[in-house]
């Protein structure tokens, strides 16, 4: 199975490739099935767009509504989770004064969109320290200790970037509705990594990308928005959605959906990734890649004599980040290991830390984390 699904993905044969979590990689049937959407879409590009696009999206957020658990309708795709960023941090009615709250977790280009809108719209954006090694318990009452009169909207991480530490997004959203404020959960690293159910969890705002670790093709992602809350949505780019001469299910679709001419294909192909991950037992695959990277952090953890950032190996699943000895210099030590070894993996510093994050997907082996690690011996000395 394990040299089955490398053969299926175009990866370098000479790369230890470990940085799944940045782009993703996209299997070649998925990429294939792409390519064909493109060609059909060149064959009569006017009928495409004009009398089939609606009907052919409406088909792609089915398949997704079903995998995430959702009404079809309650969900938009968008080029990736920074685009469904902005979207939500423009349409919720912030005023001067009002305030969301984060953790210093959070994905840096979601921070610096809240930082522009703020300033735009006068709230501010304030972001809660959650030390490593806090529990799931502890993180929320840190998060709530933070909470004041001025807090409408609590936006965190299912899956954080930084850190990949899973948070308690349901216990989260449940606490926030008793107190009627919005929540937003990023969950750029979650679908095809952790289970997602948006009617269970309840999120007032969730999006993902898809062509991360469901394998989709670059530039496909979603947005979920409440029906109740879906009339404060607000276009980003505003195209034939606005005043809509015909229509669609909604005026959140109608906003989100057509924004001028686009390549749809990876929309299209969600259906393709979803079947391809059930094809390939990808439950299996997640729980072999969870075991790869709790023995990676063991005997990495071995190596450094550094204690762990977890409370839990529940806290990871295909993703773990680990702390490099103080001094480390991230851009030199990235660059080495890529140059010296042929290894890609990210190395960067998060709050005074230097930090090491191991991506593990299908196509990883056993192999890849020896290499690794005996990379890693070879340049800690």
């Amino acid at each position: 199975m394990e040299n089955h699904l490398k053969e299926q993905f175009h990866l370098q044969s000479d790369i230890t490739f470990l940085n799944h979590g940045s782009f993703g990689a996209c299997p070649k049937p998925i990429l294939s099935r792409a390519w064909e959407w493109q060609q059909e879409m060149e064959r009569q590009p006017v009928e495409f767009f004009q009398r089939r696009a609606s009907s052919l999206l409406n088909g792609a957020r089915t398949a997704l509504g079903s995998y995430v658990n959702t009404h079809h309708n309650n969900v938009v795709f968008v080029s990736n989770a920074t685009v469904a960023s902005n979207i939500v941090s423009h349409s919720i009615n912030l005023k001067e004064g009002d305030e969301v709250l984060a953790t210093d977790h959070e994905y840096g280009a979601v921070d610096r969109t809240w930082r522009f809108w703020g300033k735009e719209h006068g709230f501010s954006y304030k972001q809660c320290a959650i030390p490593f090694g806090t529990s799931n318990k502890d993180m929320i009452e840190l998060l709530w200790k933070a909470v004041t009169n001025k807090t409408k909207v609590i936006a965190v991480s299912h899956m954080t970037s930084p850190t990949a530490t899973i948070f308690p997004i349901k216990e989260i959203c449940k606490r926030a509705a008793e107190r009627g404020i919005i929540t937003v959960i990023d969950g750029a690293h979650a679908p095809g990594h952790i289970p997602i159910d948006l009617t269970e969890t309840s999120p007032d705002f969730y999006f993902g990308n898809l062509h991360k670790w469901l394998c989709a093709p670059k530039g496909s992602a979603f947005l979920y928005v409440n029906p109740k809350l879906q009339s404060l949505v607000k276009p980003l780019i505003v195209s034939w959605g606005y005043e809509a001469i015909d229509p669609g299910p909604s005026q959140m679709l109608d906003y989100l959906e057509f924004v001028g001419t686009r390549d749809l294909s990876p929309f299209l192909t969600t259906s393709t990734a979803i079947e391809f991950a059930d094809r390939n037992n990808w439950s299996d695959i997640r729980k072999r890649c969870h075991e790869m990277a709790i023995y990676c952090e063991k005997e990495f953890l071995k190596i450094t004599k550094l204690e762990s950032i977890y409370d839990s190996t529940d806290r990871y699943a295909q993703m773990v980040a680990m702390r490099l000895p103080r001094g480390i210099d991230p851009l030199s030590f990235k660059q080495k290991i890529i140059e010296e070894f042929k290894i890609e993996v990210p190395v960067y510093l998060w709050n005074n830390n230097p930090i090491i994050r191991v991506s593990l997907q299908g196509y990883n082996t056993l192999a890849d984390v020896e290499t690794f690690l005996s990379a890693l011996k070879k340049l800690l000395g």
